[in-house]
């Protein structure tokens, strides 16, 4: 499609691969972790063996050019006008994550269910954690605020957000993002808004809008994580960043690093430069496939007795209700059957899976296939 080739099975079991890994020797398909199967873009391979003949790799620092594709690629594409001094930059953004709860000073509020690090990172920041459910209705996620609130307590100071959200899809809209901006202000939160997935949108009729482009005041209160690992499927090359306005804010951002965080890989900081430089065609092109995979998705899964699929609006991640399957692990039954999928639980939501359809169709529908044949299998 569009010159690239998303078609391609690449071999990675027997190697150095975290997902295929999980079950050497076991003839089971891995679409847990949030990893795709594709090769990465070709400008960025092309920029890494550039570097590496080099051969030099000293410690290294954002370049001009990179902050320059980075402040480019966010005006260009969400019209949103950041200042060089307000990115920090990181190894990750589930280090921003727990950098995050360690630089505010106060408990920590967010909903449910959501990816495992939110749930993780306040405990490890000496954090107390205060969690409500998001509201599933007619099939579709959406916030709870009244439940939100009840949740929060007198100490509670940082809303931590998924925008687009892990694992439910959601790509949250302006009405949504303003009554979240409207929240934090009268409950007095700064908030970090984890924007991981925002190169990910795939429903034409939307797009992704910064949270911190929605209100100014609450632009001042807020923490934005960014980084290319998802989109153009580099995460491990570990480069990301920050994105905090406020000076002040900032500042307690940087000192909560110190001793803690190192520098960014060299090699992650070539690669995020090639791909909001260069990549845009790639990107597009992998909207079209993932689209299409969703699709197909959402289809089969339609036709599986007891599982439910709501809509994904973004991310390359299906939420699937397995409550009504019959069976008491479904993570472990799908797994049985040849298909490895993330358990609800450790998202804070029991009877649930995620799968990751980031993948070539082939590999895609193999696995359909498997779970379709177990399904069938259960008693009706």
């Amino acid at each position: 499609m569009d010159g690239f080739d998303f078609e391609q099975v690449i071999e990675r079991r027997g190697g150095d691969s975290l997902k295929w890994n999980k079950y050497a020797g076991r003839d089971v398909l891995p679409l847990w972790v949030a990893d795709m199967d594709f090769v990465a873009p070709p400008a960025i391979i092309s920029a890494l063996e550039k570097r590496v003949a080099q051969g030099c790799f000293g410690y290294a620092e954002p370049s001009p050019s990179l902050y320059e594709a980075v402040l480019g690629h966010l005006r260009r594409t969400y019209g949103w006008r950041v200042e060089a001094d307000w990115l920090v930059w990181l190894p990750g953004m589930v280090s921003g994550l727990n950098i995050a709860c360690r630089a505010v000073d106060g408990d920590v509020l967010t909903a449910t269910p959501i990816y495992p690090p939110f749930l993780s990172a306040p405990r490890y920041s000496g954090r107390q954690l205060a969690t409500a459910p998001l509201r599933l209705s007619g099939g579709r996620w959406g916030w709870d605020l009244a439940a939100l609130a009840a949740a929060a307590t007198p100490s509670s100071r940082l809303l931590l957000l998924c925008h687009p959200h892990n694992p439910v899809g959601r790509a949250w809209d302006e009405a949504e993002l303003a009554a979240i901006a409207a929240f934090c202000k009268r409950q007095q939160l700064l908030v970090c808004s984890d924007e991981i997935h925002c190169g990910l949108v795939l429903d034409e009729h939307r797009r992704h809008i910064p949270l911190a482009m929605i209100d100014a005041d609450l632009a001042q209160r807020s923490i934005t994580l960014m980084a290319p690992s998802k989109t153009w499927n580099i995460p491990a090359l570990g480069c990301a960043f920050a994105i905090i306005p406020e000076v002040a804010l900032r500042r307690r951002f940087s000192a909560a690093m110190r001793g803690i965080v190192p520098h960014v890989n060299v090699l992650g900081l070539v690669a995020t430069e090639a791909a909001y430089r260069d990549c845009d065609d790639w990107q597009q092109a992998l909207i079209k496939v993932l689209r299409g995979h969703r699709d197909r998705l959402t289809a089969a899964i339609g036709g599986m007795p007891g599982l439910r699929m709501s809509h994904v609006e973004a991310t390359y991640l299906a939420w699937i209700d397995a409550r009504s399957l019959g069976v008491a692990d479904p993570t472990a039954f799908f797994e049985a059957a040849g298909v490895g999928l993330s358990n609800g639980l450790d998202f804070g939501l029991p009877g649930w899976l995620r799968l990751n359809f980031g993948c070539p169709r082939a590999t895609l529908e193999a696995a359909l296939a498997r779970m379709l044949s177990a399904c069938a299998q259960l008693p009706q």
